[in-house]
């Protein structure tokens, strides 16, 4: 039989990946029949998605980002297990359950993460601030690894996507995530309150956006298949290209990031000489091209552009800007700041 040559692969892998992108369109169509009025933040989870890499929401409370990760993990399908964050949580009730049955015995059973063996789609850990830093450590294992050890052995979870949520308001009994944590999440994604007063009108007069279960109960499931994710993520990465310029660009940011001062951004009330501890990481800034070259492929193009940055930059990079403790208080305003003027001073290809 006749080897495939390298034009019919190629042929076959982007019939494949343009098959994917109209599922990933669904995707985000189905999840917006429950959540109106956040686009932006849908098309984010669908990049962070195909980029295989795990989501922190952040906002007030009653915004909906529990909501909002429901709808996801419903219309994605696949097995699916949620904790909830307390201060009391400890490590291994993340893993198995101890309890005495009906007929008096002791018995031990599997955990959420541990439930449905390697086949887990989605965990979700609700109010992540909440748990302590030694449940944090675990989180940090099962997200660098897609892995951890049980019952003397080791469980492998290849198709894992964490999403977790946290309010950026209550500040009593919570425990800040370690920076290690933190950039393990490839975005950390804002949500507020949708600005459109139709949306806002329809959010709190629309009975249906009352029964929360009712409305992600009437999602479809299964319209992406968690199983083929990995493979759709790697032929994007594979397919759509970058240029010597853009790449001197992505450089050019990133280094802005590390010395801003370099490239003259001022803020006002900031000593820029002592602000950053850390600019980025080079993991954080791989998948800063990561996403962008998820979100040029959901755009139709095979090439990342200047746009594709900008577009994903402040939700994958902000969370992996380290400043000095004495600007952690202000972090949300300068941050935005320091992002903006870093795009203002770093000329686009």
């Amino acid at each position: 039989m006749a080897s495939t040559s390298i034009a019919e692969r190629r042929a076959e892998a982007d019939g494949s990946l343009e098959g994917w992108r109209t599922r990933a369109l669904a995707f985000e169509a189905e999840i917006s029949r429950a959540v109106i009025g956040q686009p932006h933040v849908v098309r984010l989870l669908t990049i962070a998605l195909f980029a295989r890499g795990h989501v922190l929401l952040e906002g007030d409370v009653g915004v909906g980002k529990t909501t909002i990760l429901r709808s996801v993990a419903q219309a994605l399908g696949g097995p699916f297990e949620r904790i909830e964050g307390t201060v009391d949580l400890m490590p291994t009730d993340m893993l198995y359950t101890a309890f005495v049955d009906d007929d008096g015995k002791p018995r031990v059973e599997p955990g959420p993460v541990l439930r449905h063996g390697e086949d887990l789609a989605v965990f979700f850990f609700n109010e992540i601030n909440r748990a302590r830093p030694q449940v944090h450590s675990l989180l940090l294992r099962l997200m660098a690894e897609r892995s951890v050890t049980a019952f003397g052995k080791e469980w492998s979870f290849p198709h894992l996507q964490v999403f977790a949520d946290r309010n950026r308001v209550e500040k009593e009994e919570t425990f800040e995530l370690p920076a290690a944590a933190r950039d393990r999440f490839v975005m950390e994604i804002g949500v507020d309150t949708p600005a459109d007063p139709e949306v806002r009108r329809e959010l709190v007069f629309d009975p249906r956006f009352h029964d929360v279960d009712g409305l992600i109960g009437g999602l479809k499931t299964g319209v992406l298949d968690h199983r083929g994710l990995n493979d759709a993520g790697r032929a994007i990465q594979a397919s759509v290209k970058t240029s010597r310029t853009l790449e001197q660009y992505v450089l050019g940011l990133w280094d802005a990031l590390r010395l801003p001062a370099s490239v003259d951004v001022a803020i006002e009330g900031v000593d820029m000489g002592r602000l950053i501890l850390g600019g980025g990481s080079p993991r954080g800034v791989s998948a800063l091209v990561r996403c962008a070259r998820v979100r040029a492929w959901l755009e139709g193009r095979d090439m990342v552009l200047p746009e594709d940055l900008r577009a994903v930059f402040a939700p994958v990079m902000a969370h992996r800007i380290f400043l000095d403790p004495i600007y952690e208080l202000r972090r949300d305003r300068i941050v935005r700041d320091l992002c903006a003027q870093v795009f203002e001073r770093v000329p686009a290809p």
